[in-house]
């Protein structure tokens, strides 16, 4: 039997398609892509090694003391070594420091300004390479707007945008990377103990069955709430509320 999603798209097909879309989008450029060592960066990069070869994906590994894990490190190691890409470390403590020491910010806002660094030192590494920024959101991150404007969400494509986090987990068992990242629990790692399930709510697969009515199937909201219970207002709020996300910033139309 053949191996499919969870929307029942055949996993072959769903390979074939993101390796083209990775090949044609990068139009013979290489990639730079932040290595976590959790699910969406190790499939991304997983994805793009297949499609463009080792010698084309330069991974950045870049913790902080306080809020990364030392096996989010080892699991990272542990992907581009699977692979055999090239990868840096580059530990952005002293750069937290500078922020810190002018700011003085708040644990969330601290958070958002991670995952900014960490995008400013990818793009870096762009300019200085002429390389293209992979982008590691999955769908239902996008669509429930778990992640930092202009922070993890600043890249130049997203491959696994597409993808629901329930159908990743399975589509990663397909591809075959360690089972120890793909059972890990999803986390930013923006602040100690952080994780995504407990701070949005919900879990990814009651998430992704509501965002998948409502996306996919286009089901009438008030009908979505009556058939999955009132925790399903809460995955619709999350939806409206981030729609700012995955728009371009408005602009004031001057008329003639």
């Amino acid at each position: 039997m053949e191996k499919t999603s969870l929307r029942g798209i055949k996993f072959d097909l769903m390979l074939d398609t993101v390796k083209r879309f990775i090949r044609e989008y990068g139009n013979e450029r290489k990639f730079v892509i932040g290595l976590s060592g959790g699910l969406d960066s190790s499939v991304t990069a997983w994805l793009a090694s297949m499609a463009v070869g080792k010698e084309s994906v330069l991974g950045l590994i870049m913790p902080d003391g306080d809020s990364t894990p030392s096996n989010d490190i080892n699991d990272a190691r542990k992907i581009s070594d699977i692979l055999g890409i090239n990868v840096n470390l580059i530990n952005i403590d002293q750069i937290i420091g500078a922020y810190k020491a002018k700011l003085n910010p708040d644990t969330r806002s601290l958070g958002n300004l991670k995952a900014r660094i960490r995008m400013s030192i990818l793009y870096f590494y762009a300019n200085s390479k002429n390389l293209l920024v992979l982008g590691t959101g999955d769908k239902s991150e996008i669509y429930l707007g778990y992640y930092t404007k202009y922070g993890d969400g600043g890249v130049d494509l997203l491959p696994i945008g597409d993808i629901y986090k329930t159908e990743l987990r399975e589509f990663a068992y397909y591809l075959g990377l360690p089972e120890s990242i793909i059972k890990k629990r999803s986390s930013p790692r923006l602040w100690q103990g952080q994780l995504a399930e407990d701070e949005l709510g919900v879990s990814y697969e009651f998430a992704d069955r509501i965002l998948f009515r409502l996306l996919e199937k286009n089901d009438n909201e008030k009908i979505i709430i009556n058939e999955e219970g009132e925790m399903a207002k809460k995955v619709l709020e999350l939806y409206r509320n981030s729609e700012h996300k995955r728009k371009m910033p408005p602009i004031a139309l001057l008329q003639k």
